[in-house]
């Protein structure tokens, strides 16, 4: 059975891991002071100190592919056919050979990516929410869609 304590530590460590809005960084580095503080006297916080780091490296990946995915598919599409000469003639870019025609494939794909992330942003708020609650409760919780980095 967990302690008050234990509850308070495990709910706090992922509370912590909303100091991003704040703090760069702060998903990482209050989730893992925390955990360490505590994780070799309560196997309880040990368990969700893992699952926050977990999951926030795990949308760290899912958000360095989409952004690998989002920037070229946009910047090809902007400078496909974009005359450089322009560029180097009178120091500025003209896009008027621009048209969505032949850059919806890659706008489409840019745009779903943003939107994706966007999504992952928003259910990250409402599942370390979700989590912290389970968490004040006593119950054991698992993140969905995490890579298990840490085991």
């Amino acid at each position: 059975m967990e302690t008050t304590t234990e509850k308070n530590i495990a709910t706090f460590t992922h509370l912590s891991s909303l100091t991003q809005y704040f703090i760069p960084f702060g998903n990482y580095i209050f989730p893992i002071v925390l955990w360490s503080t505590k994780k070799e006297e309560s196997e309880f916080v040990d368990h969700h100190g893992k699952q926050v780091l977990n999951f926030q490296l795990s949308l760290l990946l899912y958000s360095l592919l989409l952004i690998m995915i989002a920037v070229p598919s946009f910047l090809i599409s902007v400078f496909k056919d974009t005359s450089f000469e322009t560029l180097v003639n009178h120091h500025d870019i003209t896009l008027s050979n621009f048209n969505f025609e032949n850059n919806i494939g890659a706008l489409t794909v840019g745009l779903i990516c943003v939107l994706i992330f966007g999504l992952l942003k928003v259910a990250e708020f409402f599942l370390i929410i979700y989590a912290s609650i389970k968490t004040s409760n006593g119950e054991k919780y698992k993140y969905p869609i995490t890579i298990p980095f840490i085991k």
